[in-house]
């Protein structure tokens, strides 16, 4: 919605001209402002030296105190600012602010990589003898940090297969399960998850959820609004887009009733020392998590995002919906283009009318369920191989919501140390190819594929 420009104009808002007699001061406060407009804007602080309009770069990893009291006060938590980069860093807070407003939560805090979005989030959440319970489809990296780091730290992991049964969320509940953890669009099956449903599971037994929107971006769903209580980004894909950059990034909805909640988080709603608030006293709901995720699990751990690489995913973030446009549309008609391949024994993606989860995806998505997505060739790792290997314009390579289009076949990569029963019990067959497409001419992108299942039939492959 256009914002609506007050008609009164307040005293603050502007400084005598030379000439005019009256000047406005630059907008600082971009709530109720579109998407597009906060992309670009929101976050920023008036940088007074030189007026520079782009974010500038703090390359500094520590910040002078201006007094004895103020440096015991920003070690106690009682005033806000600067202590050291591995908290906070004002590059990187723009980019915090930015995505917070973008997503509709109440802060966020950037971190090293999108893996150490997730376990930081998760471990402020868990402790040794907690679960935690998460769809089976998700990211093959998180799952082997499920599987392997959090399991030595006796946290354990109960997964939902079929998670659009609202029964076997509920029998995975257990009392000392603390999280419930999912992606809004699974990468790479693209079998996307009703939020809302899950919500409703969370919000009986008073369990936080946790949703990685990496995929979706906000700029196609925001999971705060239907319920979700943490949303988490690997912000090297799609929000920063050009490939150059590792960073993550975790968003606290701030609306989840910590204090009233039948599981305990103490570090966050206890004191820990005698006179000191906690984190629940000192900011309440609506900010309580960010501080405490920023003060114990990222402080501690120490999965700082360097500055530079907060600049270049503020850099990203300005052009979110105007790639997300591009990217959603090319992926649209490529799938389609798939499903009518002879070469293709099947399509994963949920904008397909035959796919069981189509109604999600028209629902939440407008039928553009992002744009990784996955298709199956026909004859399987000697097909994969022959069609990958023919490729010119689809880059071979990991990662996903680049500018760039690329390819992987997740059987002999992402999902390698996978068993043969969990592979085919997600469907990672063989022959299962995962597209993340980019940017490129539609035309060049389906001639490139074109040529690769052209590459198939020669080779037999059937």
């Amino acid at each position: 919605m256009p914002h609506e420009i007050d008609s009164v104009v307040l005293e603050s808002d502007v400084v005598d001209g030379p000439n005019s007699g009256q000047v406005w001061k630059p907008n600082y406060d971009w709530d109720g402002y579109g998407f597009d407009t906060r992309q670009i804007h929101a976050g920023e602080f008036e940088e007074e030296t030189f007026g520079a309009r782009v974010t500038p770069l703090y390359l500094s990893n520590g910040f002078r105190f201006d007094s004895f009291d103020q440096s015991h006060a920003r070690f106690a938590g009682t005033e806000p600012g600067q202590l050291y980069s591995r908290h906070l860093n004002p590059t990187n807070a723009v980019a915090e602010r930015r995505i917070a407003s973008l997503e509709g939560g109440a802060g966020a805090v950037v971190v090293g990589s999108g893996q150490a979005a997730i376990s930081s989030a998760l471990l402020a959440l868990l402790e040794s003898g907690d679960r935690f319970v998460s769809t089976a489809s998700i990211y093959s990296g998180t799952r082997i940090l499920f599987n392997r780091a959090l399991k030595r730290l006796e946290v354990g992991v109960d997964y939902v297969w079929d998670y659009r049964d609202e029964a076997e969320w509920e029998a995975n509940i257990h009392p000392n399960t603390k999280a419930i953890f999912t992606e809004s669009i699974p990468n790479p099956k693209n079998d996307v998850v009703d939020v809302e449903l899950v919500s409703r599971v969370a919000r009986r037994h008073g369990i936080p959820l946790v949703i990685d929107n990496t995929v979706a971006t906000p700029y196609l769903t925001r999971p705060l609004e239907q319920g979700a209580d943490i949303v988490v980004h690997s912000s090297t894909k799609f929000l920063s887009g050009h490939g150059s950059v590792i960073s993550g990034a975790i968003v606290d909805g701030g609306t989840f009733d910590w204090a009233n909640s039948p599981r305990r988080y103490p570090l966050l709603t206890d004191r820990q020392a005698p006179g000191v608030p906690s984190f629940l006293e000192r900011h309440g709901n609506d900010h309580a998590f960010e501080h405490y995720l920023r003060l114990t699990a990222v402080n501690d751990f120490g999965p700082a995002l360097s500055p530079f690489n907060g600049f270049l995913l503020q850099q990203g973030l300005e052009t979110l919906s105007l790639r997300m446009d591009r990217h959603l549309s090319s992926s649209h008609a490529i799938a389609h283009w798939l499903a009518g391949q002879p070469q293709v024994a099947s399509v994963d993606y949920a904008g397909l009318e035959d796919s069981p989860y189509h109604d999600v995806a028209q629902r939440h998505y407008g039928g553009r369920p992002g744009s990784v997505f996955a298709f199956t060739v026909k004859g399987g790792q000697a097909g994969a191989k022959t069609f990958i290997d023919r490729l010119q314009v689809f880059s071979r390579m990991t990662n996903i919501g680049d500018v760039r289009s690329l390819v992987l076949n997740p059987a002999t990569t992402t999902h390698l140390s996978f068993s043969p029963e969990d592979k085919a019990r997600l469907g990672i067959h063989d022959g299962l190819i995962r597209l993340s497409v980019g940017l490129e001419s539609l035309e060049d992108l389906l001639r490139d594929l074109e040529n690769g299942l052209a590459a198939v039939s020669a080779a037999g492959h059937h």
